[in-house]
């Protein structure tokens, strides 16, 4: 017995249980087998994309029609171009950990990457949980944004085997999809980056060391061969939880530039073309009597920014022979920034990981986590009797647990009349429209009504009823808008004179009123829908362009609430 694959086995065991109703309610799987099974690609999903658990579970795919793939994950759209995460898992009883991902599956993946993103392919017998997502991928195609692919085929044993290889190289997809084994090893090693890295960097050449304000500082250049042998060594442990989600992506433009020159004659200038990469640690030491090369001993490594680059690194000198040759003749180069930070001074770590990634299309919420508008909203609602989880962790939430990225959501649609950017724009919630959402007014009482509201119209996009229009799937933030301009009308209330002393009334209105609100909230769009297409049929591609661009908000704004 394999026992990594053992202690992922037993893992699956709580997930199932901690599943068993959503499974039930919304993918109708009950059987122990098949829940089991479900569990794994739901493990898989939260671990490699680092998601919360109802945006994990939104993820799933499986069951019959869903085209090979149990999970589907796309990314906002980003210099052009959006990210598409295909799972596929295989999950078998045998804990052994010895058998290759079938070639079945590997075909049925091939198969789902030639249609489902073919905006012209008619797709028929699909289930609809998955022709929602890939009508939005579509949608994103047909407005000129490039989608990169990435498959992930995750079972718990080897890699899939010679023929399935063959496969995927006569596919003929290029750089355009890239595929990855997932299994228990790589799980585990996930699961275990909290675990601090002790090794040694050879620098090359010349190296700069300061003392500043009871930090130290060293800055200096070390070959790309290096950075290969840390990834290698340490892998997952190195990068911050809120980078993990991009591991091993390749695809977009700057890694494609990033692999391309270390390929080329050109890679000799690859030290000019970088912006390199910035690490902390609690100490690191040298001999200072060298004039160079120093050999630099680190305590607690983490590397906070250049992730992209590293990975990018480690993947391309994969390639046969190009890390023998870079090693016999070393010429690539990467400017090094370590900081040794005061243990003490966590403060410090986040408002320079914040700096040096606040340009980057990384989830920023960890980093805004010790703001103090955070902090304040944490007091705030505990005493309204729940939970506001300002961090992420690895624990499930409660009914009473509200993390800070569906509370952004949430006041984005309901209270800032942004439903697009509070669907599509996730990755600025806590960049450019934290001062937006995140007020120095917003008070608990405010963040809870929203999240009450919004709650109710995303459990309705999940589990539809049968007669409920098809853009329900698409337009949960926007029908939440209208639920809250509902509620402050029959209050007679401002949002601003929403409070703790009004909190209680608010919930029982919401509690009485709820299905209602919601109802004549569809109405609403069903409404605009007709302002801004008239009669004509609207497909689901037009649909989530439709709510993506937000053609529609300024049409809800002027429907008078009863």
């Amino acid at each position: 017995m394999n026992i990594n694959a053992s202690i992922i086995d037993q893992r699956l065991e709580s997930l199932a249980d901690a599943i068993r109703q959503q499974a039930d309610e919304e993918l109708r799987i009950r059987d122990p087998g098949r829940l089991k099974s479900l569990a794994f690609v739901y493990f898989c999903v939260t671990t490699l994309l680092d998601l919360e658990d109802s945006h994990a579970f939104d993820c799933l795919t499986e069951g019959g029609g869903d085209f090979g793939v149990d999970a589907m994950h796309i990314s906002e759209e980003y210099d052009g171009e959006f990210t598409v995460s295909l799972f596929q898992a295989k999950y078998v009883n045998n804990l052994e950990g010895n058998a290759n991902f079938p070639e079945n599956g590997i075909t049925a993946l091939i198969n789902a990457i030639r249609f489902l993103f073919d905006p012209t392919a008619r797709l028929e017998h699909i289930n609809q949980r998955l022709l929602t997502k890939v009508e939005e991928a579509r949608s994103l195609i047909r407005d000129g944004y490039i989608p990169q692919i990435r498959a992930l085929a995750c079972n718990n044993g080897l890699e899939w085997n010679a023929a399935s290889q063959e496969a995927i190289s006569r596919a003929g997809f290029g750089d355009q999809v890239t595929w990855e084994h997932v299994n228990h090893e790589r799980l585990i090693k996930i699961l275990q980056a909290s675990k601090p890295v002790k090794d040694t960097l050879q620098l090359s050449g010349k190296a700069v060391v300061e003392d500043m304000n009871f930090s130290r500082v060293l800055v200096g250049r070390i070959s790309v061969t290096e950075i290969q042998a840390l990834i290698e060594q340490h892998g997952e442990r190195l990068l911050e939880r809120n980078i993990r989600r991009y591991l091993g992506l390749q695809g977009n433009r700057v890694n494609e530039g990033i692999r391309d020159t270390l390929k080329s004659d050109e890679k000799n200038n690859f030290y000019f073309y970088n912006n390199g990469i910035t690490l902390t640690c609690d100490s690191f030491s040298y001999n200072a009597l060298q004039n160079g090369d120093y050999q630099v001993r680190v305590e607690n490594l983490q590397i906070i920014n250049g992730g992209q680059t590293c990975l990018t690194i480690f993947k391309t000198l994969q390639e046969p022979n190009l890390l023998d040759s870079l090693q016999q003749n070393t010429q690539a180069y990467v400017l090094l920034r370590l900081y040794q930070l005061p243990s003490d001074n966590e403060d410090l770590v986040q408002k320079i990981t914040y700096a040096t990634n606040s340009q980057n299309p990384v989830d920023l919420r960890d980093l805004r986590a010790n703001d103090d508008r955070q902090q304040r909203l944490e007091m705030d609602i505990k005493q309204l009797g729940f939970n506001y989880r300002r961090k992420r962790s690895d624990t499930g939430t409660k009914s009473t647990d509200i993390t800070s990225g569906v509370a952004a959501e949430a006041i984005l649609a309901v209270w800032r009349k942004k439903p697009h950017q509070a669907k599509f724009f996730t990755r600025e919630h806590f960049g450019k429209l934290y001062d937006t959402i995140f007020t120095q007014q917003l008070n608990g009482a405010q963040v809870m009504i929203a999240v009450h509201l919004y709650r109710i119209a995303e459990n309705r996009r999940k589990r539809p009823n049968p007669n409920d229009p098809a853009y329900v799937r698409y337009a949960s933030c926007f029908i939440a808008m209208q639920m809250g301009r509902r509620l402050l009308s029959e209050m007679n209330l401002e949002i601003e004179q929403i409070n703790h002393r009004n909190f209680q009334d608010a919930n029982q209105l919401i509690d009485q009123n709820g299905e209602a609100y919601f109802n004549d909230s569809v109405q609403d769009v069903q409404q605009a829908l007709q302002e801004l297409y008239g009669q004509q049929e609207i497909s689901l591609q037009q649909l989530s362009a439709t709510f993506r661009r937000g053609d529609l908000i300024e049409k809800l704004q002027h429907i008078e609430i009863h």
